[in-house]
């Protein structure tokens, strides 16, 4: 996964929008609250897995020809809509060269954790607030990569607390994504939690950097509260340890499988492990 930075944002507010008062109380980190601008323009300084478009590409599918995570969760995509799903384990395994189907699955499960917690997460602490990702609201190019692969199609403001987020990305899609790659592919739920695990840290890691690099500790202190705060969640809390932004995972997402992979940074394994295809993944 590649991140970029940019330049500094300012803690005035985004795009001309309002920037309210820091509400300050007994043993809570202070928020700054910042109206959402249409555009999410205060993501674009980091680039990457943070961006998201609220516009569709005129380069791109017309929207109509993209289904809705909402769809692409259920078990039967709409007709007009290609199986979006599918297509992405495809484009993942063909891309990797991945011969064994759960192994590219699982890879894609954490590319798409990976971006909406970058998303979620960039935006609660940047603005003090969430945008509505429903799953019914967000269109996704199963063979685009990011910023390109999801388009936001209306911004709905949410507060900015780890309840929200905890909601919004582990309730309204890592939980119905991980149900249809549990029953097309055979993945364990150990293995698909220690994937959102991994992704939240990866992501969390990334905002700090980014952060104390432009001189926003603000955003830093917010970003490391709310990844605390959500791995206290009754689903992530077993995933890995914490060590400040480092994290180890106690599960594997097989990408040692992957011709010439190795082992991720944060995997349980200090070495590929030898183990048959049929082995059960997590």
């Amino acid at each position: 996964m590649e991140y970029t930075t940019g330049p500094i944002i300012p803690k005035t507010g985004v795009n001309g929008g309002r920037t309210r008062a820091p509400e300050r109380r007994p043993g809570l980190v202070v928020v700054l609250s910042v109206d959402l601008d249409a555009d999410l323009a205060a993501l674009r300084p980091l680039g990457g897995f943070f961006v998201l478009r609220t516009h569709a590409d005129p380069a791109g599918p017309a929207p109509q020809a993209l289904a809705t995570l909402a769809e692409t969760y259920a078990a039967s995509a709409p007709e007009v809509h290609r199986d979006a799903l599918a297509l992405r384990v495809a484009t993942v395994a063909g891309r990797l060269r991945a011969a064994e189907p759960r192994v590219s699955a699982s890879i894609s499960q954490q590319g798409l954790a990976a971006r909406l917690w970058s998303v979620a997460l960039a935006c609660a602490a940047l603005y003090g607030r969430l945008p509505g990702l429903d799953a019914r609201l967000l269109r996704w190019d199963p063979v685009a990569t990011a910023p390109d692969d999801l388009w936001l199609t209306e911004v709905r403001p949410l507060p900015g607390d780890a309840a929200t987020l905890a909601d919004t990305v582990l309730h309204g899609h890592l939980e119905p994504l991980g149900v249809a790659l549990r029953a097309r592919y055979g993945i364990a739920a150990g293995l698909l939690r220690g994937n959102a695990g991994s992704a939240l840290a990866g992501a969390a890691r990334e905002l700090d950097r980014w952060a104390r690099a432009n001189g926003r500790t603000d955003v830093a202190e917010r970003a490391r509260a709310l990844t605390g705060e959500l791995f206290a969640h009754p689903l992530l809390r077993g995933t890995g340890t914490r060590t400040a932004t480092a994290f180890r995972r106690r599960s594997c997402c097989l990408y040692y499988r992957v011709p010439g992979g190795g082992v991720c940074g944060d995997c349980c394994f200090t070495r590929p492990p030898r183990s048959s295809p049929r082995a059960v993944s997590g």
